[in-house]
């Protein structure tokens, strides 16, 4: 068992790395996506984090996780079209797999965000400034293979939160109740979770 919380980022990378490739469904994710030539991409969010909490809680690592967030930056290609033509190649490279994929252009999402989820925000400038506004400290993670088979990862809260199951909103673009319901959702299959008040 891998105890990374509370160690230095260079052993919370390394176990992130060792983690992550036991799981065979991310293990796979990840060494496909490098067949679909997108540069400016990442495999994160919920699926990353809660692969942790599954090896963290001794539990099967693809419990609980319904999708795998496929997140990618083009803000040349805007419309809708453009979306959805990468959208059925991400899917069919990946239809074999028995787990949803959602594919969303960071580019594009303050184009839908005002309908989705009832307020605007300002258009992304790139695909980490994307990842900065995500839900929580733990699940703003990204990640993806470098040239050299190593992963690159993007954690601009760091990986302690992550490692010690502390779920704590980031409060950079969400609503309170936008919040609460990932904690009542998450709370039902990780009831170890450590959940920090959306007050504090």
């Amino acid at each position: 068992m891998i105890k990374a919380y509370n160690l230095d980022l260079r052993l919370q990378i390394e176990a992130l790395e060792k983690i992550l490739y036991s799981s065979e469904m991310i293990k796979t994710a990840l060494e496909r996506a490098e067949k679909l030539e997108i540069e400016n991409y990442y495999i994160g969010a919920g699926s990353i984090a809660q692969t942790v909490w599954n090896y963290i809680s001794n539990k099967t690592l693809s419990y609980g996780i319904k999708d795998i967030d496929f997140v990618y930056f083009d803000n040349e290609n805007l419309n809708i079209e453009s979306e959805n033509k990468i959208i059925n190649k991400i899917r069919s490279l990946y239809s074999d797999m028995n787990i949803e994929i959602d594919i969303k252009n960071q580019a594009r999402v303050h184009l839908w965000y005002k309908e989705h989820f009832g307020y605007d925000i300002t258009p992304y400038n790139n695909l980490e400034e994307a990842i900065n506004t995500w839900p929580t400290t733990a699940t703003a993670i990204g990640v993806r293979k470098d040239k050299n088979n190593k992963l690159k990862i993007y954690a601009p809260y760091g990986l302690n939160d992550l490692f010690g199951k502390i779920v704590r909103a980031n409060k950079a673009q969400i609503t309170k109740e936008i919040y609460e319901d990932k904690v009542e959702k998450w709370i039902s299959k990780w009831p170890d979770l450590n959940i920090i008040p959306w007050e504090r």
